[in-house]
């Protein structure tokens, strides 16, 4: 068994963890951390775990017990937690900040459609962030074909879960539901990571990400449009086998021939890619959980890839029908 600790629990990714490694074959959690909620059920805070689970949280950080550890923290605090404590050397770690996403090194960049191998191999490693992940899987075919040379256009809009749960002026349900705002358009923090990925597959890449993110009024899930200008000598179907030869061996990602929405993989570690070409433009759509493939999934994704197990194990999840 992989025995697993959770820094900075209370969170909704944290949340998601917990859920998944509960259920997990092959792991066991041995201490979810928290310093607000030690000693308190991790059903107070996680009430959606009622009836699976009576662990509790610590404030202890028992180090040496664990195989791995997760960083649930906010962005910045994974760095300041490894400058403050000492992890054992045989301790791997999954980080689900942004602090080591954009050259990061000696953590891996966990995206498995771009680095599986390398994740195999790490000792640490960098999960991407929700947006970037959708975007990125978008996109990476193309660029793994040298076909990115002009300015690509993206809109992507995700669910409430993305701010977080602590509490904020747009995340009411008062203010949100029945309604949509723009935030960071342009600067986006996660366009750094979906520019280093582009170009580690297309050395040069320098065109811009015009990426302009949206809240939606629906809990959770990325539905995300890209435009890109393509030769337009080259036909939807060739274009079609390229996406379908890049994900033939990918566990979670997939191509589909017909239109998406977030239904078929909200509560999935799924990520579902369509494209469309018109003249010399290319439409690629993707939608994603944001909680799951664009977290806490992918995470435990990367962690069966480094520990060496089936890397689909404790992630076979169905959407609802509903």
């Amino acid at each position: 068994m992989i025995k697993v600790g959770i820094i900075g629990g209370a969170g909704y990714t944290a949340g998601e963890l917990i859920r998944l490694l509960l259920h997990h074959p092959e792991a066991e959690i041995a201490f979810v951390h928290s310093t607000s909620n030690a000693k308190n059920l991790l059903t107070d805070v996680h009430e959606g775990l009622l009836g699976e689970t009576d662990l509790k949280f610590t404030d202890r950080l028992p180090l040496k017990s664990v195989d791995v550890i997760f960083l649930c923290m906010g962005h910045g605090k994974s760095r300041e937690f490894l400058e403050e404590n000492k992890v054992p050397a045989n301790v791997r770690i999954i980080d689900l900040a942004q602090d080591f996403r954009v050259g990061g090194a000696p953590f891996v960049y966990g995206l498995p459609e771009l680095n599986r191998e390398e994740i195999r191999a790490a000792h640490s490693v960098a999960n991407p962030g929700c947006f970037a992940t959708a975007i990125q899987l978008g996109l990476l075919p193309l660029a793994a074909n040298w076909l990115l040379h002009s300015d690509i256009s993206v809109n992507a809009i995700t669910g409430s879960t993305g701010a977080g749960v602590k509490p904020g002026a747009t995340t009411h349900f008062s203010w949100r539901m029945g309604n949509m705002s723009i935030y960071k358009p342009f600067r986006h923090q996660h366009i750094a990571e979906i520019r280093q990925s582009l170009a580690q597959l297309q050395p040069g890449f320098e065109s811009a990400v015009d990426f302009i993110p949206y809240r939606g009024d629906f809990a959770r899930g990325i539905f995300c449009t890209e435009v890109v200008r393509v030769d337009p000598s080259l036909s939807e179907e060739d274009i079609v086998k390229l996406y379908r030869q890049f994900y033939e061996t990918a566990a979670f990602t997939h191509y589909v021939d017909r239109d998406l929405d977030l239904k078929q993989v909200v509560n999935t570690n799924k990520a579902l890619v369509h494209v469309e070409k018109i003249d010399d433009k290319l439409l690629v759509t993707s939608v994603i959980d944001n909680l799951l493939k664009g977290a806490s999934g992918q995470a435990v994704q990367n962690m069966n890839l480094m520990f060496g197990i089936d890397e689909r194990a404790g992630l076979l999840l169905k959407p609802s029908a509903f």
